[in-house]
């Protein structure tokens, strides 16, 4: 007995420094991804600036295309409500809170418990072509319930890899889209429909 006593202090301590420290660490998170699109910004703008148009190229809607997707209003203001069982899709909703065409559009994003974040698409035009800029910022603790804010903290240390591939593969989807390139946009992400 006397040998467990300090091995479970030991252990006690570090599970109380991990939680600390989740509490501790930066919890801010910043995701950028970037692509230059044959197309004018207008032509890519359209495609970004009304919800019923993101199921041709969100990596969302190609991974669980079953997903059950509620859209209303119009420009700013247009909500997306989504609710799927695959988990990488999950729940929430997304509103347009700013538009400038067509140079940028920035979302709300609401996760329910899992928390909040704002995307933001910025375009520039460069000769005959159009950079498209995909970002993502969010608070790790905003929204989420006090014990679990230190697990968000440090699954914001994952969220430029898990996030990011997503935003490429997105990215990818929107520039043969607005190239004229995707005839079926669920076969650009390798996903199979059905």
């Amino acid at each position: 007995m006397s040998v467990l006593k300090p091995f479970v202090s030991v252990l006690f301590a570090i599970v109380v420094l991990v939680i600390a420290g989740g509490y501790l660490l930066p919890s801010t998170v910043h995701v950028e991804r970037e692509i230059l699109v044959d197309a004018p910004p207008e032509q890519v703008y359209a495609l970004l600036s009304d919800f019923s148009a993101w199921e041709n190229w969100s990596p969302w809607a190609a991974i669980d295309p079953d997903a059950d997707m509620t859209i209303s209003g119009s420009g700013l203001g247009q909500t997306m409500a989504w609710v799927s069982d695959n988990p990488k899709v999950g729940q929430g909703t997304q509103t347009i809170v700013a538009l400038d065409a067509p140079s940028t559009l920035t979302t709300h994003l609401e996760f329910g418990d899992m928390g909040v974040a704002d995307a933001t698409f910025t375009l520039m035009p460069k000769a005959d072509q159009t950079r498209v800029v995909w970002s993502l910022d969010s608070d790790m603790r905003e929204g989420v319930p006090l014990l679990a804010q230190p697990i968000n903290t440090y699954f914001g240390f994952l969220m430029n890899s898990m996030v990011g591939n997503d935003y490429e593969v997105g990215l990818q989807n929107l520039k043969n889209l607005a190239e004229g390139h995707a005839s079926n946009p669920l076969a650009l992400t390798g996903v199979e429909n059905g």
